[in-house]
């Protein structure tokens, strides 16, 4: 007769720091993708690091915020024209790129349009510390406010290609254009704001031809707000990306000559059931915020600082208690492993946590009183997982 197991003979090991599957930052990420196309448009200072994509004259990136890779294979039928580019996902690979830790949409969209990893440009979660005042800032809504110059210092992709003499312009909402992430973002050239998709993805192909070396960004943000919302296999989710769909082919349907469409996304997501196994309160959790003097990031992509002398005590606390569930790694034990990039600028230290938590299964860690909306959120994503870190890049020529 087999003897039945009791939980307490049962041992899981913790999750290990080096079993998180680090970004291909350097060769296959997200901000190696502008660099790549600058670097063919004779952009002085860019490199092709994606050595699978061949150069062209005119280049739009079109980026649908929240449509990751696993998701756009899980419903070919709400996206017939993406989900038949995709054997020509990086240079016809039949690829994904990855989007960088975390996969959040601020630190993507600022290594989108800087060229770098989080630890250069300084956006590494989307809420962090910001060392100068003590205090917590969300990084996409740049609230409490700071100096954005200071913040994120460097040059983005596409202010570099208009000095170099290429027709450089964003096309996006008209609520983006003054914010402080599109300038240390998504700045250079021309921002151009449209309301509706059809008028961005039309205009967006205008630009294109307006020059004879382009580079033409567009942003689509609907399937992301129905994934939060509603979950990434609803009826609202799928209308969203059947409306995505119908504009990336509007658009690779008008490409001037010499042109290459790309169509790529910020992260994947993923729906978190709403029972506690699923969902660990941080704010009901004695333990958990026991040293805790600020939560920062999101449910599965955690920044942790601990009040002075704390540091240790909270790291071993979060990895007995959420070790077999979340990659818990100190700060400098993440920055080690190159989650942030291969390396960390000296501005950047002291914004990410001193313990870092990384989701591995299906679950997040939310704090219900100090982040209501958040922690009601169906759909979620941060973490390094390949539904949330697998971002599509489909190509079209002209």
């Amino acid at each position: 007769m087999k003897q039945l197991q009791t939980p307490w003979d049962q041992h899981p090991e913790p999750l290990t720091v080096s079993s998180a599957p680090v970004p291909e930052y350097g060769s296959g990420s997200l901000a190696d993708l502008l660099p790549t196309l600058a670097a063919g448009l004779d952009v002085p200072g860019m490199t092709a690091t994606i050595s699978e994509l061949t150069p062209a004259d005119r280049n739009c990136v079109f980026l649908i915020d929240g449509l990751g890779w696993e998701q756009l294979k899980a419903h070919p039928e709400d996206a017939p024209f993406m989900a038949s580019l995709l054997a020509t996902s990086r240079g016809g690979t039949g690829r994904p790129l990855t989007a960088g830790y975390p996969a959040t949409t601020a630190t993507s969209l600022a290594s989108v349009g800087t060229g770098l990893p989080p630890g250069a440009h300084g956006l590494p979660g989307y809420t962090v510390r910001n060392p100068d005042t003590g205090e917590l800032m969300n990084q996409l809504r740049w609230q409490p406010w700071a100096p954005p110059g200071a913040w994120q210092p460097y040059p983005t992709v596409f202010q570099l290609a208009h000095q170099a003499g290429v027709h450089a312009a964003q096309v996006s909402s008209p609520t983006f254009e003054h914010t402080p992430l599109t300038k240390v973002a998504l700045s250079g050239g021309t921002f151009l704001g449209r309301l509706s998709g059809e008028d961005r993805v039309d205009l967006a192909a205008e630009q294109l031809a307006a020059g004879d070396r382009s580079l033409i960004y567009t942003y689509f943000a609907e399937v992301d707000g129905a994934g939060h919302r509603y979950g990434v296999d609803s009826d609202t989710w799928r209308g969203q990306l059947m409306y995505a769909d119908r504009l990336a082919q509007r658009l690779a349907e008008q490409l001037p000559p010499r042109s290459a469409l790309y169509v790529t996304a910020d992260h994947g997501m993923i729906d978190v059931p709403f029972d506690e196994r699923h969902r660990i309160d941080f704010d009901e959790d004695w333990e958990l915020s026991a040293g805790v003097a600020l939560l920062g990031g999101e449910g599965r992509a955690r920044h942790v600082y601990a009040v002075p002398g704390a540091a240790n005590d909270v790291l071993t606390c979060w990895r007995e208690v959420l070790g077999e569930q979340f990659w818990v790694a100190s700060r400098d034990e993440a920055i080690a492993a190159g989650w942030f990039g291969p390396h960390i600028d000296e501005r950047v230290y002291g914004r990410i946590g001193d313990v870092i938590a990384a989701a591995r299964d299906d679950v997040l860690l939310i704090a219900s009183e100090r982040e209501p909306k958040e922690s009601s959120m169906v759909g979620n994503h941060g973490s390094m997982t390949p539904a949330e870190q697998l971002v599509p890049l489909l190509e079209v020529r002209s």
